[in-house]
Parts: structure tokens; C-alpha cells; sequence
């Protein structure tokens, strides 16, 4: 298996907005299978997610593309939501 490694960084316009898209996606890291850590935090006005995995390319991929698509869901509803 190949040791892959990615730290994927989203910015935003405040605090605020990045720490409710960091709560959103925050859950995926503590469901993750044997070989594959996620850790997602806030810094500032951005969410930092560094991705460690021993497994097949395929599935680091996978996950990268669903914290990708949890994120922009969770912007969706956020804009949503402040549209009340």
C-alpha cells in the first residue's frame, strides 16, 4: 500500500462561516476505516483538512471527493439558511 498524504485548505469570508463549514464536515473524522485518518480544524477564516492514508489511490480519492461534496452541501445550507 502507498502512504498518500493531502491537506486540503477552503477559505472563507469569516470565522464564522468557516467554523459552521468546519462543524459540518468535522464528523467524518471519526468514521474512517483501519489505515485512513482525517482531521479536520479552524484556523482563522479557514477549514484545514490534513487526509493521511495507507490504501489504494482509489480510495483516498474517494474520500477527498466526499469532504469536497460535504463541504460545498454544507455551503449550500448555510446560504440557505441565512437567507431566512
Amino acid at each position: 500500500m502507498n502512504r498518500l498524504e493531502a491537506t486540503i485548505t477552503l477559505e472563507y469570508a469569516d470565522e464564522k462561516t468557516a467554523e459552521a463549514i468546519a462543524d459540518a464536515v468535522s464528523p467524518d473524522n471519526y468514521k474512517t476505516p483501519a489505515g485512513l485518518a482525517i482531521k479536520t480544524v479552524r484556523k482563522g477564516n479557514a477549514v484545514v483538512t490534513e487526509i493521511n492514508a495507507e490504501t489504494k489511490i482509489a480510495t483516498f480519492i474517494a474520500t477527498i471527493d466526499d469532504l469536497l461534496f460535504s463541504a460545498s452541501t454544507a455551503e449550500k445550507t448555510l446560504k440557505i439558511a441565512q437567507g431566512f
